[in-house]
């Protein structure tokens, strides 16, 4: 992941909290809790004294958050002229949320269930009658309740929106604001120590302390975000901003949405995972991810369920191609297969994954 920093002015670079963000990890944590291992007993704690209501509603939008979290939680970053920054509350970052356009809801809402092509931009999600229905094609590998809700994402956004915010709110009162009242004093301090950092030894070394998988070229004015994924943005005239999570590790993420400000959402703090498993497994498993492509799938695996022919299209594979890594994969225990009506999903077991190591599973999840 690549970003173009030329002309990038010190005082435009900001490290900023936001607590949008953090609750778009908490959903994420709750829908994913393999993805972080250090949260169990939160996850565990909050699961046991939800609301059924809330935990039914959950389930209506949560390919929001369960692959990762969608742009929607940073809708700072889609404000024109590249310079809003995060909100001191979640109730100013809803009132950010409500600044988008309906275009940019609908877009930034589909792109990890039905978009393909972040890097180049999901427009055609609201403008094209094949991508609405490409949209409701993968909406239906989810299930009946996706299908519902993208039918009234694509048809009615405002009352989408609402629901949402309304969702969120809920989500708050509920659990996230005690969290909130706790990571926040946290998150503020490594912001601040990040920005004295900026000021006093520059960029490159607040990035570094950020995450050794960020690398600043200066000469090039670069910044390189090591990941399995490729993509590329431009700060233009706008900001860097640089937001911290707590809930969050170990995903390090960058969100390079056309038109939008580059955001780095980096992790503070890394739980200790369990030990690697016998040498037999090891050496089995660890032959079936040295393979790249392997470890490509196993990246979109460890997000959510996907079917064989959409891995083909999202590697540009056929489908008998992706059908023998998934059995080599397989024979090594590394995912599980589930029915679901007609799709057949399949799904990186995170439990198995974690027993490699820390540093693989940190890789295949940054």
């Amino acid at each position: 992941m690549r970003i173009d920093i030329a002309g990038l002015r010190p005082e435009r670079v900001a490290v900023v909290p936001s607590p949008l963000a953090e609750l778009g990890m908490a959903l994420h944590a709750l829908a994913e809790p393999g993805h972080h291992p250090g949260l169990q007993g939160w996850v565990t704690g909050v699961q046991a004294g939800l609301d059924p209501h809330l935990a039914d509603r959950m389930c209506d939008a949560d390919f929001l958050w369960t692959t990762t979290f969608a742009d929607l939680f940073l809708p700072y970053a889609g404000i024109p002229g590249g310079a809003t920054l995060p909100g001191a509350t979640l109730a100013e970052e809803l009132d950010l949320l409500d600044k988008l356009t309906d275009e940019q809801f609908v877009n930034a809402a589909l792109e990890f269930s039905c978009a393909t092509c972040y890097d180049i931009g999901a427009d055609w999600l609201v403008d094209a009658e094949q991508g609405r229905r490409r949209a409701l094609e993968l909406a239906a590998a989810r299930g009946p309740r996706q299908v519902r809700f993208t039918e009234l994402l694509l048809t009615d956004p405002p009352r989408i929106r609402a629901w949402l915010r309304q969702f969120l709110q809920d989500c708050d009162e509920a659990f996230f604001a005690e969290a909130w009242s706790r990571l926040r004093h946290q998150l503020t301090a490594d912001a601040r120590h990040k920005t004295d950092l900026v000021r006093r030894k520059g960029l490159a070394e607040a990035l570094a302390a950020a995450s050794p998988a960020i690398t600043l070229d200066e000469a090039a004015a670069e910044i390189t975000v090591d990941k399995l994924s490729v993509g590329r943005t431009t700060t233009g005239d706008g900001t860097l901003l640089l937001v911290p999570t707590s809930l969050g590790w170990p995903h390090l993420a960058v969100l390079y949405r056309p038109g939008w400000q580059p955001v780095v959402h980096y992790p503070v703090g890394s739980p200790e995972l369990a030990a690697p498993p016998s040498v037999e497994q090891l050496a089995l498993r660890m032959t079936a991810l040295s393979h790249p492509v392997r470890m490509r799938i196993c990246r979109h695996l460890a997000r959510s369920a996907w079917t064989t022919s959409e891995l083909a299209q999202a590697h540009g594979m056929t489908a008998p191609e992706i059908s023998r890594h998934l059995g080599v994969l397989k024979k090594a225990g590394l995912i599980t297969t589930r029915r679901r009506g007609r799709y057949v999903q399949h799904q990186l077991d995170i439990a198995v994954v974690a027993r490699l190591g820390s540093d693989f599973l940190e890789g295949i999840l940054r």
